[in-house]
């Protein structure tokens, strides 16, 4: 289980669950290339993402997909075709999940401005930018303390 990050690309009067479906509908089809803006918007985003988490894993599959991976955080930053998304294992709790979340808002701001997107968290269904950092905390926190209390760890 992990907190997930979608990047959206929302026209004028479309609502956000339009804009998921039609991500859930372009997943469906199945694996495209990525696309020249995406992997040029990845090319500028990694040096940046190097910087904010220091030494991080790149695996790449062809022109289908790319991720980016700090195994201390758990933070990690997909992409597969033109979808994009980062997530975070719930390892979290308290501090640890405020220093956690401050990368991951960081991280989601370089890619929003690298790749015009939308940083969209479902887990609160609006706009990452829109959602207070301690809320996201609180939250990641809880489902953290939740999961260990259920499964151990």
């Amino acid at each position: 289980m992990s907190y997930d990050i979608h990047f959206l690309r929302r026209r004028d009067g479309q609502s956000w669950d339009e804009v998921l479906e039609a991500m859930e509908d372009a997943a469906a089809e199945g694996g495209e290339a990525m696309s020249v803006r995406v992997l040029e918007a990845w090319d500028r985003t990694v040096p940046q993402a190097r910087t904010l988490l220091g030494a991080v894993e790149i695996t790449a599959d062809g022109q289908e997909s790319r991720e980016l991976s700090d195994s201390g955080t758990g933070i990690d930053l997909s992409v597969f075709g033109d979808e994009v998304s980062i997530s975070v294992p719930y390892w979290h709790a308290g501090d640890d999940a405020a220093a956690v979340v401050g990368k991951v808002l960081a991280l989601a701001a370089v890619v929003e401005k690298e790749t015009g997107l939308t940083a969209y968290d479902p887990q609160v269904e609006r706009p990452l930018m829109e959602t207070p950092p301690q809320g996201v905390v609180g939250l990641m926190s809880r489902i953290t303390e939740d999961l260990r209390g259920r499964y151990g760890g």
